[in-house]
């Protein structure tokens, strides 16, 4: 059984050997560990850092592509060169190395296909309190949109199966952290989490320049994935506000024009008209979504099964190098 451990890395050559220097070397239940780099567009010797480490893999991507992007490169080269497991950390070592055999023994003993890191939230001290209560929120709307008990879904600790990791499929562009859980959730995907510990803060975080902006990002991300993978269930919630508030005032305006004021209330009944028609006008967006949707699992079917075929032939002329 072979684990690679993919990290992703944007300018991080101060922090980078200091993570790879911590990583485990074996496990039990894993014949080869490998590792690779996913250099998405640095400016510095990130490469240079590496290579003189001695990874295995380097996938360069010529600029910037941000998280989600440089995390399905990993995934695509992971898949490539044969790994039965695929652990994904950070370069700025926020994660302790040595939990890596935590992140993968459920998934050699076959319990499951996703496993999440769960960081001591409230325990970490370069968290703020504002941080904290925001992580919490988010991993818990996470786990009503995608029907899971993930308690931690930002963290980026975590490990996949070869099953699981040809199935997924990232389409924002911020973060692939929150969409997967959600996709893994709606696809019935085994997933589940343990407790890790973390290290101190060896700089700030990348991802966003505010708070204000994580809680957007984060939010949109959210929606726009539930409204991808449940779409009917989305848009008939948001057709029911306008459909009831003009179904009530519509009752409103027979109940004038039974006592013979109808004539006076003609706004009211515009008014009615248009909230129901925009609701029932939703209604219909939501069942259109909803075949999109349908399509849309048919095509990650068919996309699973060309990856099955594409990645178990580059596994295969891989071994015949290694046998010669």
């Amino acid at each position: 059984m072979k684990l690679i451990i993919q990290i992703p890395c944007y300018n991080e050559a101060e922090t980078l050997e200091i993570a790879l220097n911590d990583l485990p070397k074996h496990i039990d239940g894993i014949d080869t560990i490998e590792y690779l780099i996913i250099n998405d567009g640095s400016k510095d010797n990130t490469i240079e850092v590496a290579r003189n480490w001695g990874v295995n893999y380097v996938v360069d991507l010529k600029r910037n592509k941000g998280l989600a992007k440089g995390f399905m490169a990993g995934l695509d080269a992971c898949l490539r060169n044969g790994a039965d497991i695929i652990v994904n950390t950070d370069a700025d070592n926020q994660y302790v190395a040595d939990d890596i055999e935590k992140l993968v023994r459920p998934i050699i003993e076959g319990k499951t296909d996703i496993v999440i890191g769960e960081r001591p939230i409230d325990n970490t001290e370069h968290f703020s309190p504002l941080k904290k209560k925001l992580q919490h929120f988010g991993s818990y709307v996470v786990r009503k949109a995608s029907k899971s008990d993930i308690p931690d879904a930002p963290s980026g600790f975590r490990a996949y199966s070869r099953e699981a990791a040809m199935r997924m499929n990232v389409t924002n562009e911020y973060t692939y952290t929150l969409e997967t859980i959600v996709q893994a959730g709606r696809n019935k995907i085994p997933q589940t989490s343990v407790p890790i510990r973390t290290n101190g803060e060896l700089r700030p975080s990348r991802l966003f320049n505010s708070m204000m902006g994580y809680v957007k990002k984060s939010m949109f991300t959210i929606l726009r994935a539930f409204m991808m993978y449940k779409p009917l269930r989305f848009f008939t919630w948001l057709a029911l506000v306008p459909g009831v508030i003009g179904f009530g005032i519509g009752v409103r305006y027979i109940v004038f024009m039974c006592m013979g004021q109808g004539g006076g209330h003609i706004q009211s009944l515009i008014l009615a008209s248009t909230l129901m028609l925009l609701g029932f006008s939703t209604y219909i967006m939501g069942l259109q979504a909803d075949l999109i949707a349908s399509n849309r699992k048919l095509l990650e079917d068919i996309q699973y099964h060309v990856r099955k075929l594409d990645y178990d032939k580059d596994t295969e002329k891989n071994n015949n190098k290694d046998n010669e």
